[in-house]
């Protein structure tokens, strides 16, 4: 038979050392940093933010029109003498926004805070992919070390049936013991394969985050920088939460709105300024008998001040502050409920975290200690005192604390980084990803704030993302064959 400390072996094999062609941690986050669809849509959602600055500074800038008619009098009146059969026109309109109440310049603030939020919701988005990347990950070493795990315990209840059989052959054991072996290699093999199903599960969804196929991935690097209590934490995640971040800007942004809705009441000052050119093409004569001599082209100028004072308007003014101060109101609470979530979050992500450290020990103790065990009942089985189901009992206990035991690693490991999410610290700036210049969001803002042109266009979109349909299906002859 397969001594169990065989087993302790390749257990501790899987949790401890890696091929040294693995995938790290890190390459599979720098991945997913790459080309995940969530995280390159959402930058392509900020952008469209960042263009809520210049159309918020755009309606106090000047603007400038111009007007070209041509026109073809078809019926005249036979009276009508003076006019014109045909003509052309241009006009030329400019307007200066000179004072609008402190709309633009608050539309303006509540579109900066806008952005700002955007860029708080977009570390939000990387930190929560990053930790569905570290969960899927952990995942899949966990579920592969499980499928090891039970492939080995097949093994060896197949070679204690083979010896069951050997041993009742010769009269020394009953047709029960053998039916009892059969049964328990029958289990295991269900158990192979619901194990072998979780695995493919886990790696689909490797495949969906991370854009390729998991390739005997190492084990990941120790955690860094974890609180030693839950206030430490909530301290952290307080000032640092990108969720919270946002929320907060997303409260000003609302607070400048109610500041434009109010500035509808005011007065606005304007400056103005015109030209019209028209030429009548030699069709404008003096009377019916077709003399000419009258000018045959009109032009005008005009330049002014317009001073425009809202004196009722049905309750519109009101009816929008009373609104955007209600949003604002709402803003404020979701501020309150953002900050409460995060509280919670991040105190069950310590708990959780410090549960499963303390899981680890005794798993590992566990382990140990039903190693022995299985140990004394097979020698003391070969002397007659223990029979092949306590042997089969024996086998099942070591193989489930083990298994508990890879399941604490992995539930300690992610928790740790939830825990680290929550806190603010588990953003590409945080991780180190070697993967290039880090996304910068504040560069297109930079890019297009200022931009006072009308035929600035960007490039015509296209996928920024990698797509999966044509990485291999995680079946068991991908993931490696099986033995029963």
């Amino acid at each position: 038979m397969i001594h169990c400390s065989v087993r302790a072996l390749l257990l501790a094999t899987v949790l401890v050392s890696g091929p040294a062609s693995a995938d790290t941690l890190r390459e599979a986050l720098a991945k997913a940093y790459r080309s995940n669809p969530t995280l390159t849509g959402a930058r392509a959602g900020q952008r469209a933010t960042d263009e809520g600055v210049p159309i918020a500074r755009a309606r106090g800038l000047p603007s400038a029109n111009a007007t070209a008619a041509y026109t073809e009098d078809f019926v005249r009146s036979a009276l009508n003498f003076t006019s014109p059969a045909r003509s052309a026109s241009a006009t030329v309109n400019l307007s200066v926004p000179i004072y609008s109440g402190g709309a633009v310049h608050n539309a303006v603030k509540a579109a900066d805070a806008r952005v700002s939020a955007g860029q708080a919701s977009l570390r939000d988005t990387e930190a929560t992919l990053f930790s569905n990347v570290v969960a899927s990950y952990m995942d899949v070493i966990r579920d592969q070390a499980i499928v090891s795990l039970n492939m080995q315990n097949l093994q060896v209840l197949n070679v204690n049936l083979e010896a069951t059989q050997d041993r009742f052959q010769v009269g020394d054991l009953t047709r029960t013991d053998v039916a009892q072996s059969q049964a328990r290699l029958s289990e295991a093999r269900s158990q192979l394969e619901s194990a072998q199903a979780q695995l493919i599960t886990s790696r689909e969804t490797y495949v969906r985050l991370v854009g390729d196929s998991a390739t005997n991935l190492e084990p990941p690097p120790p955690l860094p920088n974890l609180p030693i209590s839950p206030d430490t934490a909530v301290t952290v995640a307080l000032d640092n939460n990108p969720g919270l971040l946002a929320a907060q800007r997303r409260r000003e942004a609302a607070r400048f709105d109610t500041n434009v809705a109010r500035a509808s009441r005011a007065p606005t000052i304007a400056a103005i300024a015109g030209g019209n050119y028209s030429n009548f093409l030699g069709s404008l004569v003096a009377d019916g008998f077709g003399s000419t001599g009258i000018p045959q082209t009109s032009t005008t100028a005009q330049a002014g001040v317009q001073l425009t004072i809202p004196l009722y308007q049905g309750g519109l003014p009101t009816a929008q502050v009373r609104r955007a101060q209600a949003l604002e109101s709402q803003s404020i609470e979701q501020t309150i409920e953002v900050e409460r979530n995060i509280v919670a979050q991040t105190r069950a992500a310590y708990a959780s975290w410090r549960a499963s450290n303390e899981l680890i020990i005794s798993s590992q103790s566990a382990v140990d200690a039903n190693t022995l065990s299985l140990e004394g009942v097979r020698a003391e089985n070969s002397v007659g005192n223990r029979t092949i189901l306590d042997i089969l009992n024996a086998e099942q206990e070591l193989l489930n604390s083990q298994v508990n035991l890879v399941s604490a690693r992995r539930n300690s490991y992610v928790a740790g980084f939830s825990l680290l999410a929550a806190m603010g610290q588990a953003e590409a700036r945080n991780l180190g990803l070697e993967s290039g210049a880090l996304f910068d969001p504040t560069v297109n803002y930079n890019r297009v704030r200022n931009d006072i042109w009308d035929f600035h266009d960007d490039p015509h979109p296209s996928p920024v993302a990698s797509r999966t349909v044509d990485t291999p299906a995680q079946t068991p002859s991908v993931i490696g064959p099986t033995q029963k």
